[in-house]
């Protein structure tokens, strides 16, 4: 079983404080991540949204389990109806002009594994589009 956490960076033509704001206030999170009813970047938050394939939504049930504001924020990611627990964690690194982020997404394992969804390349694709695409084009327009 491979339990590698998912490791993707990506440098941004942003300041750092523009990233942050980006992956922490839900009103500029829907413009590039996940529609999220609230958000907010305190340990023990929880939140909730509807995500995956067309042809089948799962609800994400998230807790914030870490926040270093400006520099790192940590979330818990369960789907509702399934076991296991994953963690999502966001950190920036201050390149001056540009910022680099780091997304690791540990613990895939724990999800049932006769669930298609839930295969590890489904998770490299779907950060791979959402970082890469999504986050560079909100942050670099």
């Amino acid at each position: 079983m491979n339990t590698r956490p998912i490791t993707i960076e990506r440098t941004f033509s942003a300041p750092k404080e523009k990233v942050w704001k980006a992956i922490s206030d839900r009103n500029e999170m829907e413009r590039w991540y996940f529609n999220l009813k609230d958000f907010k970047p305190e340990v023990g938050f929880e939140f909730s949204f509807m995500g995956g394939p067309p042809e089948k939504q799962y609800k994400h049930n998230c807790q914030v389990t870490e926040v270093l504001p400006g520099n790192k924020l940590t979330y818990s990611w369960r789907y509702d109806g399934y076991p296991g627990i994953s963690y999502v964690s966001f950190e920036l690194i201050d390149l001056g002009n540009q910022t680099r982020v780091v997304l690791t997404h540990s613990n895939l394992e724990s999800f049932p594994s006769e669930e298609k969804a839930f295969a590890k390349e489904n998770f490299v694709q779907g950060w791979t589009d959402i970082i890469g695409n999504s986050l560079k084009k909100y942050l670099e327009a």
